[in-house]
């Protein structure tokens, strides 16, 4: 495919939940005063869709309350009206959610959207998880934000607003090639 079209996008895709549990980092206070850090005892949560662009560190990001097969269609759908015309190649990883008809149908229907499917329990394969790590460390650890659809707005205002560099494509060998494909 990338022989065939050099302007091929190629984007890693992944989902993760956020909770409005503080995650605990470094805390500094005066010795002998342990901080005291609330919890939530909820277990709401928000789900986000995050895809990261390899070669621009744009993030595309949809919120939703469930990961199924309808809701991952709609983000790829969300993907394709971003790059009309475009080719793209997506590195995805096996969740149960990535399948389904609306999948199949919409993949069907769209032969300039490719998967390329990543190993069996291999996030650190994935580059939109360092995107997930560097969100959570600027938005939700050690947050004081006190509604889970503040904190959710927080978070996806991040990822929209940032770019997040990657050296996957470095890594593997894809930068280097690029030039002979033009």
């Amino acid at each position: 495919m990338l022989q065939d079209a050099p302007d091929t996008v190629i984007l890693s895709e992944d989902e993760a939940w956020m909770y409005l549990q503080a995650s605990t980092m470094n805390a500094w206070s005066p010795r002998g005063q342990t901080p005291i850090v609330r919890v939530d005892p909820g277990r709401r949560k928000v789900g986000f869709y995050g895809t990261l662009d390899l070669q621009t560190g744009q993030e595309w990001v949809l919120r939703s309350e469930r990961f199924n097969a309808a809701t991952t269609a709609r983000h790829l759908q969300q993907l394709l009206d971003a790059y009309p015309e475009r080719p793209i190649l997506l590195l995805w990883d096996r969740a149960k959610w990535h399948q389904g008809d609306p999948i199949r149908e919409l993949l069907a229907a769209n032969p300039r959207l490719e998967i390329m499917w990543l190993p069996v329990a291999s996030p650190d394969l994935n580059p939109q998880e360092q995107v997930w790590k560097l969100t959570r460390r600027a938005v939700s650890h050690n947050h004081l934000i006190p509604k889970l659809p503040d904190l959710a707005d927080k978070f996806e205002q991040h990822l929209n607003s940032h770019t997040f560099e990657s050296s996957f494509l470095d890594r593997y060998g894809y930068s280097a090639l690029r030039p002979m494909f033009n």
